[in-house]
């Protein structure tokens, strides 16, 4: 069990720390260098652009008034320990499922730092869109949350498929004995 435990533990952690640092170091350049905040630097020209934005709510500017802090803060403990659930649930041969849990749990951490340190919210910068229609502004946690996401619902969603064929195979077998 050990072993196992080692094994997938060696694709998981530094997945969690390279998106971690990643997030932290990226937010630090963008709060020291991208002053005054929400004023946009272009990138490549209008569609990608660096704006410096704090977001006090979660995914898209989603907001619940005066205690989105701690109401977020505490989804997102409560989100870690399903996370980290999960990756003990996950078989050791399972890498997608790894990775995807690893890509959740590190976006998580990340964002959770920021809701941590106080009460300006969660750093954001990147800017992508065209003239007036933006996509909501957001950070290196964000993409690894949003992809990690979509990668473990299309591995869980596989399973799922898995073994509705395998309960199908099971009842054809008992109905033809």
């Amino acid at each position: 069990m050990e072993s196992s435990n080692h094994a997938r533990g060696r694709l998981f952690w530094p997945v969690v720390a390279v998106v971690l640092v990643s997030d932290l170091l990226t937010k630090w350049i963008a709060v020291g260098e991208l002053y005054p905040r929400g004023v946009p630097r272009e990138v490549l020209g209008d569609v990608v652009r660096l704006t410096l934005v704090y977001n006090r709510g979660a995914a898209f500017g989603l907001h619940l008034g005066s205690y989105s802090r701690w109401i977020f803060l505490a989804l997102t403990v409560g989100a870690l320990v399903i996370l980290w659930q999960l990756y003990r649930a996950t078989p050791v041969r399972d890498v997608m499922r790894t990775l995807a849990i690893a890509l959740v749990s590190g976006g998580a951490l990340g964002n959770l730092i920021d809701r941590v340190r106080g009460p300006q919210g969660v750093v954001d910068f990147l800017d992508i869109g065209f003239g007036d229609l933006r996509w909501p502004t957001f950070n290196v946690a964000d993409m690894a949350v949003s992809t990690g996401a979509i990668l473990l619902a299309w591995v869980l969603w596989g399973e799922d498929r898995a073994r509705g064929a395998d309960g199908a195979r099971v009842a054809g077998a008992q109905e033809s004995s």
